[in-house]
């Protein structure tokens, strides 16, 4: 699935284990960037078949599935490595965290957003109309609580959401027809949500990413940045059989809701 995406965008997919995407960013003539290489394999191979060299290496948290890569990719190019601050992460040699700026080549510079929620060491990278959101955000559905709690989590989400509606966004999994099935039971009157689950089950189909999203698609159907819509309260309390006074409790009992289903 190593192919271009549709549009202009300096990225193409890369595909990992079972259903992971490294993303690679052209960065100059010839270079591009990767963003969680958890396995140096496919990299390696997307690199020589599109005779491309490697600039950098950008890491959002330190869980192995976007980590494992990194010390074989380094035994090959002498590259930085961008990563959360606050964990030790084998090879990383630019550590980053919140308002800083990682510059890649002809690429304006990367804002690093603090997003923690799914683990506390959790980054995003953001610019030139491109979010790079690990496992916080996905298309219809948010990362799991590994370390993190709902409050912290919904204030992560919230700093994505505040972004602009045609920033594009690039997960780090092809979650989305699982999480449209969940979205689907909060909202089945949404409109928006029916006709992005028909696009998606036809682009799955042909075996093409459903990503990157959009900030706007997002905010139409994603439910966990929905909190404060009454349909989804309401089913965050049908779901909880108690009252969700507060958007971090209709987004506490959503992420519990999730996890069982």
């Amino acid at each position: 699935m190593n192919k271009p995406l549709p549009h202009q965008d300096p990225v193409f997919a890369i595909s990992a284990f079972k259903d992971n995407y490294i993303w690679a960013i052209e960065t100059g003539p010839g270079k591009v960037a990767v963003v969680d290489p958890g396995d140096a394999a496919p990299v390696l191979s997307a690199l020589a078949e599109r005779q491309l060299t490697l600039s950098a290496i950008l890491i959002t948290h330190h869980h192995s599935d976007h980590t494992g890569g990194i010390r074989a990719l380094l035994e090959k190019f002498a590259v930085p490595v961008f990563g959360p601050t606050n964990k030790a992460i084998d090879g990383i040699s630019h550590p980053v965290s919140e308002g800083d700026q990682v510059q890649l080549q002809r690429l304006s510079p990367l804002q690093v957003i603090s997003v923690p929620g799914h683990t506390l060491d959790h980054i995003a990278y953001h610019g030139q109309g491109m979010l790079f959101c690990g496992d916080t955000l996905f298309s219809a559905g948010c990362g799991r609580l590994f370390e993190g709690d709902a409050p912290t989590m919904y204030r992560s989400l919230a700093k994505l959401a505040a972004l602009k509606d045609e920033t594009r966004v690039y997960c780090a999994h092809e979650y989305t027809q699982a999480n449209l099935r969940f979205a689907w039971k909060i909202e089945p009157a949404n409109q928006a949500l029916k006709t992005y689950m028909e696009d998606v089950a036809e682009r799955r189909q042909h075996n093409l990413p459903t990503l990157p999203s959009t900030i706007a698609k997002e905010k139409a159907i994603n439910p966990f940045l929905r909190a404060q819509e009454i349909a989804v309260k309401d089913a965050a309390e049908a779901y909880a059989k108690a009252p969700c006074p507060t958007a971090v409790d209709v987004f506490a009992a959503l992420r519990r809701f999730k996890d069982e289903s």
